[in-house]
């Protein structure tokens, strides 16, 4: 029995005259991210993109758990595929069964008639299978409401396909889809999150870290690659550039009141952000911020914060509060990479009591007491994309 990869899309199947070129890039990402697998071929039809191992050495077990990783994709199922007649049908039936409802009480088979032509009914199909089922698996119940374990019988236009229910994919847009952008990428459970979600919405991210060397370690670098790495899973390749912000952070200490420090700071790395946005063609801003989670991300703050830059800043987790991301980091595997403890440039010259409500005058003032602009420049310089050591 030949064994496929059925990968169903959702939102892409509500688009209209441009629906053709949203396919094309999904199809795109599958064929790259099936390269790590081996030999596949990767074809659509229908609202649904079949993988189909080209040789014996394929890794199907990686390349199905790859997709669903895939954005755009909002349903993975492997199934073994059979002559387009009911015999054959029948026969694959009886032979993959028992492997599919191994520890199930009950079941239900589900058709679907993708090819009209096909001379049974869907509801003949679902008696003739069900029928197979029952005389092959001692003890299995039919139950058609809540039913143990589904199984699938689709026919389409060449071939017949026999799957389990189906698992859920990543959904959303294929990446790329809708822009680019830069995320703003700390060592924290948040920005990793705030990139995972919007990708999802079919934007493709290159991620800039701030390090403040020798104040920050090397291995503090390395856990930010890794997070890289690990939205990357979902994203595709996350380039990762860095820039050193330390004499910023010393001058900041040395000429400004305390309490305005993290305010400042924040400052610099919005227009240092989007300098680097627009060097690599993203158009807009992706920061992890909650509002009201610390001192810095108070909506006065924010405002104070945007002022800086002409750019959208995209904020997917403002509304969501700790726990709510903390669930998705788990879910999307960063959340313990993201609590390994080591420092971020964040946590360096931390103020005791940071301004909560700043007044926009106030801050101006602050600034007027440092060379902004050479800091600026001088910091720009500074800036390197990482690229781990093999």
């Amino acid at each position: 029995m030949m064994e496929k990869i059925l990968l169903k899309y959702g939102e892409i199947a509500l688009k209209g005259a441009n629906k053709s070129s949203f396919e094309a890039t999904l199809a795109k990402h599958i064929r790259i991210r099936m390269k790590k697998y081996g030999d596949f071929e990767v074809t659509r039809a229908q609202s649904t993109v079949t993988v189909t191992p080209k040789n014996e050495d394929c890794d199907i077990d990686g390349a199905y758990d790859a997709c669903k990783k895939i954005f755009g994709i909002v349903g993975v199922s492997r199934a073994v595929t059979c002559e387009k007649n009911i015999d054959s049908i029948i026969e694959t039936l009886k032979a993959c069964a028992p492997d599919m409802l191994a520890g199930c009480k009950t079941f239900k088979i589900e058709a679907k008639r993708a090819d009209k032509r096909f001379p049974l009914t869907s509801p003949q199909i679902c008696d003739e299978c069900g029928g197979a089922v029952l005389e092959t698996v001692k003890g299995i119940k039919v139950d058609v409401r809540h039913p143990d374990e589904i199984i699938r019988v689709e026919i389409r236009d060449d071939e017949a396909f026999i799957h389990p229910d189906q698992e859920k994919g990543a959904g959303g847009m294929p990446v790329g889809t809708n822009g680019r952008a830069l995320l703003l990428l700390s060592g924290g459970i948040d920005s990793p999150v705030a990139g995972h979600m919007i990708c999802k919405r079919g934007v493709k991210i290159e991620a800039l870290h701030f390090e403040s060397y020798p104040y920050t370690s090397e291995r503090a670098l390395e856990k930010v690659a890794k997070l890289a790495e690990l939205v990357s899973e979902y994203n595709g390749y996350t380039t990762l550039h860095v820039i050193n912000v330390k004499e910023i952070q010393e001058v900041l200490r040395d000429k400004c009141d305390e309490d305005y420090f993290t305010l400042l700071l924040r400052r610099f790395m919005m227009r240092l952000a989007q300098r680097c946005a627009e060097e690599f063609k993203c158009s807009a801003l992706v920061t992890g911020e909650s509002i009201g989670q610390v001192a810095s991300q108070t909506m006065d703050a924010l405002c104070v914060t945007d002022s800086v830059v002409s750019m959208p800043v995209f904020r997917p987790c403002i509304g969501l509060d700790k726990e709510e991301i903390v669930e998705i980091s788990r879910k999307i595997n960063t959340y313990e990479t993201s609590v390994l403890p080591y420092e971020d440039c964040c946590t360096v010259f931390t103020p005791r009591h940071p301004r909560t409500r700043p007044e926009m005058a106030k801050v101006i003032a602050q600034e007027e007491r440092i060379d902004v602009e050479g800091l600026l420049e001088r910091a720009y310089e500074t800036m390197y994309t990482y690229r781990r050591e093999e």
